[in-house]
């Protein structure tokens, strides 16, 4: 087996490296369809944009993998969604849809944890328990080598994408990445009035245009310091 070419990274099977790896997904190497390979990384960069940025891996060839949890009936049920860290994942729309649920939302960071006894951060679609959704969008599948999560943050797993669209309970979905939504224009500055309201012409000490006016003498006459019209 040859190890893949990917960033800066050394990459190693990972199936000699266990201290690696989450408890769930050594476990479950043996039964993967292909190679995997892991490489060490820094916790603090385990974030995809971090991770990429610092060791060179496209973003292309990373994928993330999210827990989502569904509301039907009035039970609450977990899948994972599997998509390129280029698109987000059709939670509200084609998850909800495929699965049947009323409502879908990602499940909060504490119920990922507890659920797949992996490091957040570190979620992966290897080792996820058994009777557990995956969808794996299309474009994950067709990619080879793709990286995803060890279950840990010290480290990164990277299998051909027919790996991951082999796993139980794994369903290839066309569609299920969406591109990323568009950042949200600031609201356009209202051009700032070059005067008041109620500034006018009429009422702010004019010169009266009638000569006979009563105010006329007084405006004329009134000391230098009170400045000019």
């Amino acid at each position: 087996m040859t190890a893949p070419t990917l960033g800066t990274l050394t990459w190693l099977p990972a199936g000699d490296r266990p201290d690696l790896l989450g408890a769930p997904v050594s476990a479950a190497l043996p039964s993967l369809s292909g190679p995997a390979w892991v490489a060490e990384i820094d916790d603090d960069l385990a974030d995809t944009a971090a991770f990429t940025e610092a060791y060179e891996v496209p973003l292309t060839a990373s994928a993330n993998c999210v827990v989502v949890a569904t509301r039907r009936a009035g039970q609450t049920s977990l899948a994972a969604c599997v998509v390129l860290a280029t698109t987000r994942a059709d939670v509200n729309g084609l998850v909800r849809r495929h699965l049947g649920a009323r409502k879908a939302s990602f499940a909060p960071q504490d119920v990922a944890v507890a659920e797949t006894g992996m490091a957040y951060g570190g979620i992966t679609p290897i080792g996820l328990p058994p009777g557990l959704p995956v969808l794996v969008d299309a474009a994950v599948a067709a990619a080879d080598p793709v990286v995803v999560g060890s279950g840990t943050r010290g480290s990164k797993i990277a299998v051909s994408g027919k790996v991951l669209a082999a796993l139980p309970g794994a369903e290839v979905l066309d569609g299920l990445g969406l591109p990323p939504a568009p950042p949200s224009e600031p609201a356009a500055a209202q051009p700032r009035p070059s005067r008041a309201p109620d500034d006018s012409d009429v009422g702010w000490g004019e010169r009266p245009a009638d000569p006979d006016d009563r105010d006329r003498r007084y405006l004329e006459d009134r000391p230098p310091h009170w400045g000019s019209d």
